[in-house]
Protein backbone atom coordinates (compact mmCIF):
# COMPACT_ATOMS: atom_id res chain seq x y z
CA UNK A 1 0.00 0.00 0.00
CA UNK A 2 0.91 3.46 -0.77
CA UNK A 3 2.07 6.19 1.96
CA UNK A 4 -0.98 7.99 1.25
CA UNK A 5 -3.47 4.97 1.06
CA UNK A 6 -1.93 4.26 4.31
CA UNK A 7 -2.14 7.62 5.81
CA UNK A 8 -6.51 7.49 4.17
CA UNK A 9 -6.82 4.23 6.10
CA UNK A 10 -4.98 4.69 9.25
CA UNK A 11 -7.53 7.79 9.55
CA UNK A 12 -10.50 6.39 8.46
CA UNK A 13 -10.36 2.97 10.56
CA UNK A 14 -9.92 5.32 14.00
CA UNK A 15 -12.39 8.04 13.39
CA UNK A 16 -15.63 9.28 12.34
CA UNK A 17 -14.76 12.01 9.55
CA UNK A 18 -17.17 13.65 7.45
CA UNK A 19 -14.23 14.76 5.56
CA UNK A 20 -10.92 13.26 4.75
CA UNK A 21 -8.62 14.90 1.74
CA UNK A 22 -4.82 13.42 2.03
CA UNK A 23 -2.53 14.92 -0.34
CA UNK A 24 0.90 13.83 -1.32
CA UNK A 25 2.47 17.41 -2.00
CA UNK A 26 6.22 15.36 -2.47
CA UNK A 27 6.51 16.73 -5.12
CA UNK A 28 7.17 19.97 -4.50
CA UNK A 29 9.86 19.14 -2.26
CA UNK A 30 11.44 15.91 -2.78
CA UNK A 31 11.20 15.20 -6.51
CA UNK A 32 8.24 13.19 -8.73
CA UNK A 33 7.89 9.62 -7.08
CA UNK A 34 8.80 10.47 -3.07
CA UNK A 35 6.22 9.61 -0.79
CA UNK A 36 7.62 12.71 1.95
CA UNK A 37 5.67 15.85 2.42
CA UNK A 38 1.21 15.38 3.04
CA UNK A 39 -1.50 17.88 3.74
CA UNK A 40 -4.29 16.31 5.64
CA UNK A 41 -7.54 18.31 6.08
CA UNK A 42 -10.28 15.82 7.99
CA UNK A 43 -13.21 17.12 9.41
CA UNK A 44 -14.76 15.31 12.24
CA UNK A 45 -17.10 15.47 14.92
CA UNK A 46 -14.94 14.37 17.52
CA UNK A 47 -12.81 17.15 17.24
CA UNK A 48 -15.62 19.03 19.46
CA UNK A 49 -14.14 21.14 22.51
CA UNK A 50 -10.67 19.92 21.32
CA UNK A 51 -7.74 22.57 20.66
CA UNK A 52 -5.58 22.80 17.72
CA UNK A 53 -3.10 21.22 19.89
CA UNK A 54 -5.13 18.25 21.16
CA UNK A 55 -6.58 17.56 17.46
CA UNK A 56 -2.90 17.26 16.38
CA UNK A 57 -1.44 14.78 18.64
CA UNK A 58 -4.72 12.56 18.05
CA UNK A 59 -3.75 12.75 14.38
CA UNK A 60 0.00 11.87 15.07
CA UNK A 61 -0.54 9.28 17.32
CA UNK A 62 -2.56 7.83 14.98
CA UNK A 63 -0.25 8.22 12.52
CA UNK A 64 2.97 6.80 14.34
CA UNK A 65 3.80 4.26 12.09
CA UNK A 66 3.93 6.31 9.17
CA UNK A 67 5.90 8.90 10.57
CA UNK A 68 8.36 6.97 11.27
CA UNK A 69 8.55 4.74 8.34
CA UNK A 70 9.57 7.62 5.57
CA UNK A 71 6.69 11.03 6.17
CA UNK A 72 9.00 13.51 6.83
CA UNK A 73 6.35 16.21 7.00
CA UNK A 74 2.91 16.14 7.93
CA UNK A 75 0.67 19.67 7.35
CA UNK A 76 -2.57 19.03 9.23
CA UNK A 77 -6.12 21.01 9.33
CA UNK A 78 -8.70 19.73 11.22
CA UNK A 79 -12.23 21.35 11.79
CA UNK A 80 -15.80 20.28 13.38
CA UNK A 81 -18.12 20.26 10.87
CA UNK A 82 -18.88 23.75 11.69
CA UNK A 83 -15.87 25.10 11.07
CA UNK A 84 -15.55 23.76 7.80
CA UNK A 85 -18.35 25.08 6.83
CA UNK A 86 -17.22 28.83 7.79
CA UNK A 87 -14.71 28.06 5.74
CA UNK A 88 -16.71 27.13 2.97
CA UNK A 89 -14.81 23.47 2.60
CA UNK A 90 -11.51 24.87 1.83
CA UNK A 91 -8.25 24.16 4.03
CA UNK A 92 -5.45 26.80 3.37
CA UNK A 93 -2.88 26.45 0.25
CA UNK A 94 0.70 24.88 1.42
CA UNK A 95 3.33 27.14 1.10
CA UNK A 96 5.92 27.12 -1.59
CA UNK A 97 8.85 25.05 -0.66
CA UNK A 98 11.88 27.20 0.53
CA UNK A 99 14.39 24.49 -0.85
CA UNK A 100 16.62 21.73 1.20
CA UNK A 101 16.84 18.22 0.68
CA UNK A 102 13.28 17.78 2.16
Amino acid sequence: MDMQRSIEASLREALLLEHLDVLNESHNHGGPGTQTHYKVTAVSTEFEGMGPVKRHQRLYGLLTEQLHNGVHALALHTYTPTEWAKKNGAAPLSPDCLGGGH
